[in-house]
């Protein structure tokens, strides 16, 4: 037999282990990860058994207790957190019951502790993006920070100084500032000197400015060099009562002209005239408990701003109750702020933080992270740099967080893509079952979580409802908790957080101990307590928390709060909810969000969007329907980098914009929404059945959303009123 020529049977075998050896190497080395994280388990596990109290109880456990309960017993409530059955809790400690009081017990305590700090600008230059943008990017150094004491006394000195410019106690003063470190000690500063503080969105346009400014008769606006320069100062002609603007940077822009009467100071200015012996000596009026602290005007997501009036004593209320839901709070944490401190999740953040001896370091949406838009490739962001243990995060902003890392995953070769899906369901599975994850949290998601900084202990959900994919994602690969919270700004922000050991997803806790929930039937909406197996209704909040009201609009007061026998102050939120078993409330539904259509179906507008932003084509999207028509449709600001790839994949060519405004294209994204929506067990007549896709992003500035990323619905309707008479009129 010849050698040379050799039978090609014998020869198959060879080739076909050829072609299966890198499989093969592939599929023993996923055995032997999951044997080695068995391994680690079982010898694991039996310290743990051993070291474990007889008292402490797991994850599992503990999400399994109730957690509130209905004092009245009929199911429709109120319900409270079983540690305020007696009394709801109304102060951190007792006699604190004004903010000064609150921050001075602070600097008293923690006088030498970091309090405030901020990003030294190192530089600063133009980049031309490849389409011809020009977009600004900045190289920031490290924190330098202002000790409790140091913040103290310039917050004596600015309130000193606002006083000798003639702002009296009890009369408004406004800011419109975006949110850094000269915000809080502004803010201080008013609460010190009892001057109601009158809060704008750095993002509303000039009408909304001018209507919180006339409506708070405001003589003295705090603002900064540029909002001064792009807002404020096209419209000073119409707020005829401004005296004074104190810009909060530096250096004051030279060369601008203001109308006669208005004098334009720097802080700084405003601090040292504030240091004057003279003015040191005077006798300022301390604020009381029932004091108005803050005029937070809304976002608008619903029309024209609302100022809502809240009392110290409804923020100390509010405060108290979100700091019982974090364990451990102190010297040792580290808070981020980048949220507007015009929003009532950020402001009663930073107040909890103030309030337990926490350092606050300052960012923005646009340098918090190394790949931030305003970030310069190679250079660290904020998180990097601060380390954060403390977060406030709103949805919109952990779903782009979460997208971006499963378009990494979705990159990864075959075997670091299943082992990071193996090590993901692996500790779904532990989470579960009430136990941690330490081996896969620093060989899988060490880098993950090497984005928020790596020491992130707690993150707080709030603003609009949370996924559950996200927050299942944030509590697996950023390895901590996520607090996912429900508030409104007529609550002070406070109404329920869930607890940080509950790993259950798509809840919003129990009851804060500040405050007491309440179902109320409505009949329309075909929701009531009576439901089987959980009673639902409209959501009412009531307690100390519960704010004064709005601020000249006797009619809407009217309409949202009241007060019961008791005397305690109650807000009709207009959400729908509904009460597990173990206390915990679920947002179901909104009723400004239901729409009735032609045929009589009830479509939940709210319910359709957070089921379809879960498509990874979607990065926004706004449904749309009314009752003179028979079917949803979608406004969708598609996912760049996904839509590229469908377009290529369809063999469509074209410009971003044509891309958007192409036919096949926008059939095609319609297709997958379908899937998706079909996927999640939407109703038929749930699933929009056109759509018009969003060539720019919806940001603040545009308008379209608000500085929480709420959909402005009135607005988006304005805004695609053409494509709503093109999609309906073509039936």
């Amino acid at each position: 037999m010849n050698n040379n020529n050799p039978d090609p049977h014998s020869q198959k075998p060879m080739h076909m282990l050829s072609l299966m050896s890198p499989f093969t190497h592939f599929w023993i080395l996923v055995v032997i990860f999951r044997l080695v994280v068995w391994l680690y388990s079982l010898i694991s596990y039996l310290p743990y058994l051993m070291l474990r109290s007889s008292d402490s109880q797991s994850f599992s456990e503990c999400s399994r207790r109730v957690k509130a309960r209905s004092i009245s017993g009929h199911p429709s409530g109120p319900y409270r957190d079983v540690r305020a059955l007696r009394a709801l809790t109304t102060c951190i400690q007792p006699g604190m019951n004004t903010l000064d009081r609150v921050f001075e017990s602070s600097v008293c305590r923690n006088p030498h502790l970091d309090c405030l700090g901020t990003r030294e600008l190192l530089s600063e230059e133009d980049e031309t993006q490849e389409d011809g943008r020009v977009f600004k990017k900045v190289i920031l150094g490290e924190y330098r920070w202002m000790s409790y004491d140091q913040v103290y006394k310039e917050v004596r000195a600015f309130g000193s100084g606002l006083a000798a410019l003639e702002q009296k106690p009890l009369k408004n003063i406004a800011i419109f500032c975006e949110t850094r470190a000269e915000w809080i000690i502004a803010a201080q500063a008013c609460f010190m000197y009892n001057f109601p503080l009158v809060t704008l969105y750095s993002t509303l346009g000039g009408p909304a400015i001018a209507h919180g400014l006339n409506e708070a008769e405001v003589s003295h606006i705090i603002t900064s060099k540029e909002l001064l320069e792009t807002k404020l100062k096209n419209i000073l002609l119409e707020v005829p009562r401004l005296q004074h603007i104190i810009v909060v940077d530096d250096k004051l822009k030279s060369g601008s002209e203001y109308p006669r009467g208005i004098s334009v100071h720097s802080m700084a200015a405003v601090k040292r005239l504030g240091a004057h012996p003279e003015n040191v000596s005077r006798q300022r009026r301390p604020p009381c408990a029932s004091d108005v602290a803050v005029i937070m005007y809304t976002s608008g997501s619903t029309g024209v701003p609302k100022g809502v009036m809240i009392s110290h004593s409804n923020i100390i209320a509010g405060i108290t109750g979100v700091a019982e839901r974090i364990p451990n709070l102190g010297e040792d944490d580290t808070y981020i702020g980048y949220l507007p401190l015009a929003h009532v999740l950020e402001l009663s953040a930073e107040m909890v933080c103030l309030a337990h001896g926490c350092r606050i370091g300052y960012s923005s949406p646009q340098t918090l992270a190394d790949q931030s838009t305003k970030i310069k490739k190679g250079s660290k962001g904020d998180t990097s740099v601060l380390r954060p243990t403390l977060m406030a995060a709103v949805p919109e902003i952990m779903d782009r967080i979460y997208k971006n890392v499963m378009l990494k995953v979705e990159e990864m070769s075959v075997f670091q893509r299943t082992l990071f899906l193996l090590a993901y369901n692996y500790k779904m599975e532990q989470l579960a079952m009430g136990y941690s994850t330490p081996l896969c949290d620093r060989l899988v998601f060490r880098k993950v979580r090497a984005l928020l900084g790596g020491r992130l202990r707690v993150l707080l959900s709030g603003g609009a409802p949370l996924s559950a994919a996200t927050q299942r994602f944030m509590n697996i690969c950023f390895c901590c908790p996520v607090g996912q919270g429900y508030g409104l700004t007529e609550t002070c922000g406070a109404g329920t957080i869930s607890q940080l050991w509950d790993y259950s997803t798509g809840r919003v806790g129990a009851p804060l101990v500040c405050c007491e929930v309440q179902l109320k039937d409505w009949i329309e909406g075909g929701y009531r307590s009576t439901d089987r197996p959980c009673p639902r209704g409209e959501i009412l909040v009531g307690g100390p928390n519960v704010t004064m009201g709005y601020y000249k609009n006797k009619e809407k007061n009217t309409e949202d709060f009241f007060v019961d026998k008791k005397g305690q102050r109650w807000f009709c939120t207009g959400d729908i909810g509904e009460f597990h078993g173990d206390g915990c409330l679920k947002i179901i539904d909104r009723k400004k969000d239901l729409v009735k259509l032609q045929a009589g179906e009830y479509v939940s507008l709210g319910k359709v969007e957070a089921v379809l932003k879960n498509c990874a084509l979607v990065d926004n999207i706004c449904a749309y329907a009314n009752s003179e028509e028979s079917y949803v449709i979608g406004f969708v600001v598609p996912n760049q980098k996904q839509l590229l790839a469908l377009a290529k994949r369809k063999c469509v060519r074209g410009l971003w914009e044509e891309l958007c405004n192409n036919p096949v294209i926008e059939e095609e994204v319609l297709k997958v929404i379908t899937e998706t929506a079909l996927t999640a067990q939407l109703e038929r007549f749930e699933i929009p059945q056109k759509i018009r896709l969003s060539v720019e992003p919806w940001t603040p500035e545009t308008g379209l959303v608000t500085d929480a990323f709420k959909l402005k619905r009135k607005e988006l309707k304005t805004h695609y009123q053409n494509d709503i008479e093109r999609m309906y009129g073509a039936k």
